[in-house]
């Protein structure tokens, strides 16, 4: 959510990022804000008007009363009472007009970065840089779940029957391979200096609305039957949700956090879920990287997180890349994103394995995440979260990169102490 006192002062900036995010539809709000605005202040400066006559007022009737004046002092608690009519009429407005103005500002999206590339949707964004050379071997690459059959390592029917689709059992190899992957992800990041935490998975709407717009939401979060509590889609959600309401001293920033937490998501859309497939599942485990920073750092932690992921990566060998998300494939609270790909021997390109953005103030200003300053003051917190590591897609791009010829799985070194030997099957 952009600071209304940015729309009030250039609104034509406002329309012109709605413009570069390609949601034209979305223009008349700005308008529809700064009218409702005009509206809230005029109400809120006539009550401060009233406000201060009635105090001026009440002084009044005490004199008159001291004087034994009791018609006038009997008119000027008329006039009070008048004025507290009023007061609460406006009052009443003011809370109507409030709401109106937040539901608006919710939905006009984050002024982008400068850096961003301007495109209508993902087709369009634009690759910066790639990470160890992309190999096919000699031999085919079955698909992911091919290769795990053969080890014993998935059941997708029993799932099936107990959940539906979207849901798997991992078992044996694949199941310790998957937890060997988290354990080195939390390791790798504690020793980069960030606070391991294990979060709840469960979240009130307050947080929900403050960590995501309203369409990400509906398409991806699951509702607890008659609570009002949200299953995370991510442990950010959670880790961001920590710092709501609060206070931190400049000092004791950057927080560099990284969480574990099962995940889970609707997953909406024309992608569907797959009927045989762990790309699109309803349910997995995600190692997350979390900070909350001062304004004037965040570009920098932000490539500082992506950098964590990428050579995370290449310690397992698994090449990537990085690919600049456009200004149409960035969610609306985000400032910037860059998303990690990691190479498919099998379909010989790249797909999604991670995502690195910077939300500016947008989740702060929702949550009320300020930070104690010395000099200037409170002010907002800035935000960013990254994926370090994701199963079952991280599994998947593991599995082809290290599959060897005879259906066997070489480890990684820097793997071998979790997993305890040098390969699987």
């Amino acid at each position: 959510m952009i600071d209304i006192k940015l729309l009030r002062s250039d609104p034509e900036l406002v329309r012109e990022n709605i413009r570069k995010k390609f949601q034209d539809a979305k223009l008349p709000l700005v308008d529809e804000v700064l009218e409702l605005d005009r509206e809230y202040r005029a109400a809120n400066m006539r009550c401060d008007e009233l406000r201060n006559q009635r105090n001026v007022i009440s002084k009044q009737i005490g004199m008159f009363m001291a004087k034994g004046q009791r018609d006038e002092a009997e008119e000027a608690k008329q006039k009070v009472s008048q004025m507290a009519g009023e007061m609460a009429e406006l009052e009443a407005r003011e809370s109507v007009l409030s709401e109106e103005i937040r539901k608006r500002m919710l939905v006009i999206p984050n002024i982008i970065d400068e850096s961003v590339p301007i495109g209508r949707d993902d087709s369009e964004n634009v690759e910066i840089e790639r990470f160890g050379e992309p190999v096919v071997p000699d031999f085919e690459i079955p698909y992911h779940v091919d290769i795990m059959e053969k080890l014993n390592g998935i059941d997708l029917d029993s799932a099936r029957k107990t959940s539906g689709n979207g849901f798997y059992y991992l078992c044996g190899d694949i199941a310790l391979l998957q937890s060997a992957l988290l354990s080195y992800a939390r390791d790798f990041m504690v020793d980069r200096g960030f606070t391991y935490y294990i979060p709840p998975v469960m979240i009130r709407s307050g947080v929900v609305t403050g960590v995501m717009s309203f369409a990400e939401m509906e398409n991806m979060m699951y509702k607890i039957e008659g609570e009002d509590l949200y299953l995370v889609g991510t442990s950010e959600h959670s880790m961001i949700g920590k710092f709501i309401d609060t206070f931190t001293n400049e000092h004791e920033l950057p927080k560099r956090m990284t969480s574990y937490s099962a995940c889970f998501r609707k997953e909406v859309g024309a992608h569907g879920i797959e009927e045989r497939g762990v790309y699109r599942v309803h349910q997995f485990e995600k190692q997350e990287m979390v900070v909350v920073c001062k304004p004037e750092d965040s570009k920098q932690i932000f490539f500082e997180m992506l950098r964590n992921t990428v050579d995370f990566f290449r310690t397992l060998d698994i090449p990537v890349r990085t690919l600049e998300c456009c200004s149409g494939d960035l969610a609306d609270l985000k400032v910037k994103s860059v998303d990690v790909e990691a190479w498919s021997p099998r379909q010989k390109k790249y797909f999604e394995v991670g995502s690195c953005s910077n939300l500016g103030d947008a989740q702060a200003r929702r949550l009320g995440i300020r930070i104690k300053g010395k000099s200037k003051g409170s002010y907002l917190a800035h935000t960013l979260n990254n994926t370090v590591v994701a199963p079952p897609r991280m599994l998947i791009a593991f599995l082809e990169n290290n599959l060897n010829e005879d259906g066997s799985i070489r480890i990684p070194e820097a793997l071998v102490p979790y997993m305890r030997r040098t390969r699987i099957g």
